[in-house]
């Protein structure tokens, strides 16, 4: 009766796996970051016309992989006071592209007055990552920006993030709280556990410091 019984949990078990598997190859993920600093209230994201959270994200929030069918995704990000981005994502089975809205500024023209635009910064996924890997990507209205980032003995690199560009490197660190510094200041440090792509997103604040935020990832990232 037990072997019976415990036969019938082994193959309840397996149902349930592969049906998740099965479930999960009918969708990808959408990973927001956002940088937008002017404007009021949260920023919008609308996936398709959907808005998954009402209530809005503020600046220097990142979410987890958002579920969306595969195929082409239209991702709206609004905030009020500015004119909205927009971009096309194609989904793929599992894979996971992380959007970083941000803020331009929109010179003056005959038909229109200065204003702020959103713009939509792309990152996709390439090969899935061996190692402990920094990867720092600027969306900051800086040209370029120098990076540090300390090693356990103590010794500082200097690593330099040119805006819309992937600028990685890696971390010596197996676990534990990497530290960052602009020459302006400290920045966030990366909290590192296993093996993996530690994204560092560099973006401005509403009186145009740079900060940053980090999240991880697993894959090695190019931006589009």
């Amino acid at each position: 009766m037990r072997t019976i019984f415990s036969i019938a949990v082994f193959l309840s078990l397996s149902i349930f796996a592969a049906a998740q598997e099965q479930d999960r190859n009918k969708y990808g993920f959408i990973r927001l970051v956002n940088a937008v600093a002017p404007g009021e209230g949260p920023v919008e994201l609308l996936l398709n016309g959907n808005n998954l959270y009402p209530d809005g994200y503020q600046l220097g929030a990142a979410t987890g992989g958002m579920g969306v069918e595969l195929g082409r995704c239209k991702v709206v990000v609004q905030r009020e006071g500015l004119e909205p981005g927009e971009t096309k994502v194609e989904i793929e089975a599992g894979e996971t592209t992380t959007v970083i809205p941000f803020a331009e500024r929109v010179p003056a023209t005959d038909d229109k007055p200065a204003h702020w635009q959103i713009r939509i910064l792309r990152l996709k996924q390439k090969a899935q990552s061996k190692e402990r890997e920094a990867t720092f990507i600027s969306v900051s209205r800086q040209p370029e920006i120098q990076v540090e980032m300390r090693d356990p003995e103590g010794n500082w690199s200097k690593h330099i993030v040119k805006r819309f560009m992937t600028t990685s490197a890696p971390m010596k660190y197996p676990e534990g709280y990497v530290p960052l510094r602009l020459e302006s200041g400290d920045l966030p440090s990366i909290p590192v556990l296993d093996i993996g792509n530690y994204v560092v997103v560099l973006y401005d604040d509403p009186e145009g410091n740079v900060k940053a935020l980090n999240f991880r990832d697993f894959h090695h990232l190019t931006a589009e």
